[in-house]
């Protein structure tokens, strides 16, 4: 999701920063840097590394819930920056007979908001998104939730895009093939095939798989 297919980063601290001014912490500011710093960790993380001005436990807790409850409402209604040529490039895979997936280590309702937000079919064969699945469903690591929707869908073999070192991590442990993102926010530090811009898939996808 973030950092591959799109950038939510300054609307998520838009929102954050309102629910933690909310909370009564007025001095406190979320920025789109402290955001893109996180990507790609799981939220309970996050809050560790974003809240250290409240206390670990209930207080941090309820923050959290409170900025990524309103943080899933408020990119459902004000997006974020879409890359270029992401539907058409899922369009054209699909055409080719390829499937397209999202995991992600979100919350809950993310990728949804993501998809709703930009009208994009998800949750059937035919859909240009056919599943997902993410941290927040079930507290899984993203290497068990890439096994997982693989083994849901009956893969035979898979590719994953991400753009930083733990995507690479998490693709290799579950034991499938990576390409990385090099326009995201992150670098990966093994050889490995790359796009520089998402439709770039078209031609690298076929090298893969």
């Amino acid at each position: 999701m973030d950092g591959t297919v799109w950038d939510s980063s300054e609307n998520v601290a838009k929102s954050w920063t309102v629910k933690i001014h909310e909370a009564s912490y007025t001095d406190k500011f979320i920025t789109r840097d402290d955001i893109k710093n996180v990507m790609g960790k799981t939220m309970d993380v996050i809050a560790d590394i974003l809240f250290p001005f409240t206390e670990k436990g209930p207080e941090r807790d309820k923050l959290r819930y409170a900025c990524q409850d309103y943080e899933v409402a408020y990119l459902r209604e004000h997006g974020g920056l879409l890359y270029d040529g992401i539907t058409d490039t899922w369009r054209r895979l699909k055409e080719r007979g390829y499937h397209n997936y999202i995991v992600s280590n979100c919350q809950a309702g993310y990728i949804e908001c993501f998809l709703d937000h930009y009208n994009i079919p998800y949750g059937k064969e035919d859909d240009l998104i056919e599943d997902i699945e993410c941290y927040g469903n079930n507290l899984l690591q993203k290497d068990e939730n890439i096994k997982l929707l693989a083994e849901r869908n009956e893969l035979t073999d898979a590719c994953y895009v991400g753009d930083i070192q733990s995507d690479y991590d998490a693709t290799l442990k579950a034991g499938y093939k990576f390409i990385h993102a090099r326009y995201g926010f992150g670098t990966i530090d093994a050889d490995v095939p790359y796009i520089d811009s998402f439709s770039e898939l078209i031609n690298v996808v076929p090298k893969v798989l």
